[in-house]
């Protein structure tokens, strides 16, 4: 009688995740640090990349100057936080190159995008999603906005409250699921569940020093922002760069990994 096999290879592919290890709690200022020396090895590529990534913002800023509607700017700076790490692929492929010893090229990061086109795709749509959800319920938290032409700091407390708790809860569970997910498919080419699966349970093994990096991308992003978009061109490349470094010492490998 054949004995039953209980290994992970016997597993549906949905079911696997792979191990995490645990790192410090300011583990994340390390990565940034790493991640100025990947932009300085790389300038020409990584200021490309952040010149895309501030089209969204500085649109924002534009949209909101000429239709002097403000409220476009929380929803579209939530939106911009979920949307940023499917379009980071390209960056993670520059830090992947920089850690083999190979001198990066644009026309090879583009081609990263591709990939794992299933997976990278699909988790995009994923992010989408979750955006579309958040634009749904900004539009309903707006029904709580006073219709007063000067409202008052208590008639604006409900609204503001309630859409930082709502957004907070949504941003949590999206860096989550997309805090190594990415990184994962880029470099492992898994299915979308085994990747989001893996960045569920490293996350929750690194509570402390995933809320540390969570504050540090929300200063920078805020920092962004106050730059009226501008900033992010230098942001993003650091942003992404620092998170390849923070999937290197939190993902485990089975073969050891000195760029780190």
């Amino acid at each position: 009688m054949p004995s039953t096999q209980t290994s992970s290879q016997s597993q549906p592919a949905f079911a696997r995740t792979i191990e995490s290890n645990k790192v410090s709690t300011f583990a994340a200022f390390h990565w940034l640090s790493l991640a100025v020396s990947d932009f300085m090895k790389a300038p020409i590529i990584s200021i490309i990349y952040g010149l895309i990534f501030s089209v969204v913002p500085v649109a924002i800023f534009y949209l909101v100057s000429t239709t002097e509607n403000h409220l476009i700017i929380l929803p579209a700076t939530i939106a911009f936080a979920l949307i940023g790490p499917a379009f980071a692929t390209g960056l993670y492929d520059v830090a992947w190159e920089l850690e083999k010893g190979h001198t990066p090229t644009m026309s090879h990061s583009l081609k990263s995008m591709f990939r794992n086109p299933v997976g990278e795709w699909g988790f995009a749509i994923l992010l989408m999603i979750c955006m579309v959800a958040w634009t749904r319920i900004a539009a309903l938290l707006h029904a709580l906005y006073p219709n007063t032409v000067n409202p008052t700091m208590e008639e604006l407390a409900a609204f503001l409250g309630l859409g930082t708790v709502v957004g907070a809860i949504i941003a949590a569970v999206v860096f989550t699921i997309s805090a190594f997910t990415p990184q994962i498919m880029v470099e492992r080419r898994v299915d979308i569940m085994t990747a989001v699966a893996s960045s569920v349970k490293a996350v929750n093994n690194n509570v402390s020093a995933m809320f540390v990096w969570a504050l540090v991308i929300v200063s920078f992003v805020a920092l962004g922002f106050l730059t009226s978009g501008y900033g992010f061109v230098l942001i993003m490349p650091l942003l992404s760069y620092a998170s390849w470094h923070g999937y290197i010492a939190v993902i485990k490998t089975k073969r050891e990994r000195n760029y780190e």
